[in-house]
């Protein structure tokens, strides 16, 4: 069921992916998509509560993917428009270090309300939670609108099709989709059947990521300064290391530790990853090269639970963390072949 529920927010995030050439909000102004956007956060956030069968529970997914879907890569190519040249890895930095703390922290938030209250009153702060930042959003967030003719639109289209820059930075982004899959699908299973951890253990192992995520403020800096390439090699590697180890675990202080250690590794990859995509749009379309990223996100995570479930099927829970890590390792082999010549420049 997990993994159907993963589908419609790859769905949604391939249809908006082509709805980005345009570069929409470059040229409409971002609060004309921010504006019906968090709306329907909210009302997914209720709609769970009415959802009875999983073909209703189906449909507030997918309502809830086009959200997202027109959400964090507008949201991205935003601040990508506003940060200053030398600076991409800072600023993508604190934003993936906001973004993973709060999917870090969420589910044990919501946890905590479903047992001190109920699982609606987990929706009814999220959607209140969504409320707010709709209010912050119209009031707080300026303008920063340009045009873009039809011409820089079709250059856009054509480079961003031949950029090797993103190409390396899309397979790096969806083999971690497909590792970050296999974690959060089959580490709490593992933790449950295999090492006997209670719900309450388990919650707080994957709220311990939320301070790991807050490294990317740091690590960001570290990319523009010292080279970006080297930190998504460098913490590919220590991720895929350590995700490998995870079934070699005996309890809940040895998974911890891998499990940070994991993080820590992500932690330095993905700000210096974002950076280039920064880069690049300013080249070839800030919005259709950040959805390119997302879209990649979201076909690891869309596809890597239905995969990694039969793979599990077929070997044992141990083997999803040893595919994660092999097709992390396919991944960052991939990124290193694209930006090979890249390497050469100042990066």
């Amino acid at each position: 069921m997990k993994s159907v529920l993963s589908m419609p927010g790859l769905v949604c995030h391939l249809w908006f992916f082509y709805l980005s050439w345009a570069d929409s909000p470059t040229v409409l102004g971002v609060r004309y998509f921010f504006a019906p956007v968090l709306p329907s956060y909210t009302i997914a956030s209720l709609g769970f509560i009415w959802a009875q069968t999983p073909l209703q529970l189906i449909f507030v997914r997918i309502f809830q993917g086009i959200g997202a879907s027109m959400h964090l890569p507008i949201a991205q190519a935003y601040l990508g428009d506003i940060t200053p040249e030398g600076e991409e890895g800072k600023w993508m930095g604190h934003f993936s270090a906001i973004l993973f703390s709060g999917m870090s922290l969420g589910p044990l938030f919501g946890g905590v309300l479903t047992d001190v209250f109920s699982v609606n009153t987990t929706f009814l702060v999220m959607a209140a939670l969504c409320l707010v930042g709709l209010i912050a959003t119209i009031i707080f967030l300026p303008e920063v609108a340009k045009r873009i003719t039809s011409e820089e639109q079709t250059a856009a289209f054509t480079g961003l099709r031949k950029s090797n820059i993103l190409k390396g930075a899309f397979a790096f982004r969806m083999a971690l989709g497909f590792s970050t899959a296999s974690i959060m699908t089959f580490l709490p299973l593992f933790a449950s059947q295999s090492l006997g951890m209670s719900v309450s253990l388990i919650g707080l192992l994957l709220a311990s990521r939320a301070p790991l995520a807050l490294l990317q403020s740091y690590t960001g800096t570290l990319a523009d300064k010292h080279g970006k390439r080297g930190l998504v090699i460098a913490g590919s590697a220590a991720a895929i290391i350590f995700i490998a180890l995870m079934p070699t675990a005996s309890g809940f202080w040895p998974l911890l530790v891998m499990y940070a250690l994991m993080a820590i590794g992500v932690a330095f990859a993905m700000p210096a990853a974002t950076a280039y995509i920064v880069e690049e749009g300013r080249t070839f379309g800030m919005g259709a090269s950040m959805a390119l990223f997302m879209m990649a996100m979201q076909v690891g995570n869309g596809l890597g639970p239905i995969m990694f479930g039969g793979i599990v099927g077929l070997m044992g829970i141990e083997s999803a963390f040893y595919s994660g890590a092999a097709i992390l390792l396919i991944g960052i082999v991939a990124f290193i072949w694209f930006t090979r010549k890249y390497s050469l420049k100042v990066s």
